[in-house]
């Protein structure tokens, strides 16, 4: 399947069950084992096991195909490989945690650049 199809079909099926802070990340210079990664955030375990269910039905339904879902036993994150894009579907928090946008962009997040100014005032505090 065409990759700006398939990213299409992803994204939709996303926003069909009201996903939340879509991010696609452009990884094709990065790795060759998948060229985008789609990080969305449900607001509980029900919605993000209902969000990569979504995003298997929409993919399967359009002639796609699912390569693995992992992460649905617990549901606070759920990865959905679909070869060429792979969905990370994960709960506030555990988001937060892992930073999965910053990891695989070569550009800081406001959540990175905020901490690392907290970190350089920590260290000019304590030199004084």
């Amino acid at each position: 399947m065409d990759l700006k199809k398939l990213q299409k079909i992803v994204v939709t099926a996303l926003e069909d069950i009201k996903g939340r802070d879509i991010e696609v990340l452009n990884t094709s210079k990065l790795t060759s084992l998948f060229d985008r990664i789609v990080i969305v955030s449900g607001d509980s375990n029900r919605q993000v096991k209902a969000l990569a269910r979504s995003v298997h039905d929409k993919v399967t339904e359009a002639g796609g195909e699912v390569l693995s879902t992992e992460g649905e036993d617990n549901g606070e994150w759920v990865l959905v490989d679909l070869g060429d894009i792979v969905v990370h579907v994960m709960q506030p928090a555990v988001r937060i945690h892992y930073n999965l946008e910053e990891l695989w962009s070569a550009r800081p997040t406001a959540r990175s650049r905020k901490k690392a100014a907290e970190d350089a005032d920590g260290e000019s505090n304590a030199a004084a």
